[in-house]
C-alpha cells in the first residue's frame, strides 16, 4: 500500500519525506487555509519536495470553471493530480481531464455506485472517506472492501482506491487489509504507526547492554 500524507504543512511534508516512506501528498481547501499560504505557490513548493503525486483540489462547482481550474493546476508541475468532487460536473471534468492524460483524484466518495462512476470517468484515484462514514454510523472500511470487490471484476479498470478521512492507526491497518491501494494519513497518525511499547522496551535493553560493553562504533 502506498502512503500519502494529508497535509499542506510544508515543514511536515519535508520531515516525513526525509524518512523515505512517502509516496505522495493530498491537500484540500481546509488544509490550505491552515497553511496561510498562496495556494498555487504552495502546491508548486510541495511538488518540488515530493516527486510523487500531489493532489490539488479545484474550488469551482460548475463544469466549465472546474475544467479550466484543473488545466491551470495541472500546469503547476508534472506530478499534480487534479482533485474534483464526486458530482455530475466533477465526473464530467474528470473524464475530459483524463482524456488529456491529466491525473484526477475524485474525492468525497461515500458509495460503491459513486466509485463506479469515478472509474468510468477514468479517474486515477477515487477517495472513499472512511471516518466520515463512521461518524454517521456506517462502516467506512466496508466501503473500501466493497469497492475493491467490484473493481477486481474488471481487469481493464485502472482507478486506484485511496482511503481518506483516516482517523486512527486501526483505520490504516484495516484499509490495508481491505485492499486499499493508497492511504492518505495525517502526519500525527503516521507518527503513531511507529509506536509499540515492546519496541521502546527492547531498544532500551539493547542500549543498556551496549553501554556495558564500553565499545564504540564510530
Amino acid at each position: 500500500m502506498e502512503f500519502f500524507v494529508d497535509t499542506a504543512d510544508i515543514k511536515e511534508i519535508k520531515r516525513i519525506n526525509d524518512m523515505g516512506i512517502l509516496d505522495g501528498v493530498t491537500t484540500n481547501p481546509s488544509l490550505v487555509l491552515k497553511s496561510n499560504k498562496n495556494f498555487k505557490e504552495l502546491i508548486k513548493e510541495i511538488c518540488k519536495v515530493v516527486p510523487g503525486p500531489v493532489s490539488a483540489e479545484v474550488t469551482a462547482t460548475k463544469f466549465d470553471e472546474m475544467y479550466n481550474e484543473g488545466i491551470k493546476l495541472s500546469k503547476i508541475a508534472k506530478n499534480v493530480v487534479v482533485k474534483v468532487p464526486l458530482t455530475p460536473d466533477g465526473i464530467k471534468t474528470c473524464k475530459k481531464l483524463s482524456k488529456k492524460k491529466i491525473g484526477v483524484n475524485v474525492t468525497l466518495c461515500f458509495s460503491v455506485n459513486q466509485a463506479i462512476l469515478a472509474a468510468k470517468a477514468g479517474a486515477k484515484y477515487v477517495s472513499p472517506f472512511i471516518g466520515r462514514l463512521d461518524d454517521i454510523g456506517k462502516n467506512g472500511i466496508d466501503l473500501i472492501s466493497d469497492i475493491k470487490k467490484v473493481y477486481s471484476n474488471y481487469k481493464n479498470l485502472n482507478t486506484k482506491i485511496l482511503a481518506a478521512s483516516i482517523r486512527s492507526t486501526k483505520h490504516i491497518t484495516q484499509a490495508a487489509m481491505a485492499g486499499a491501494d493508497v492511504a492518505t494519513v495525517p502526519p500525527k497518525l503516521l507518527e503513531e504507526m511507529f509506536d509499540h511499547p515492546l519496541t521502546a522496551k527492547g531498544l532500551k535493553i539493547f542500549l543498556d547492554d551496549w553501554k556495558k560493553t564500553k565499545q564504540k562504533i564510530l
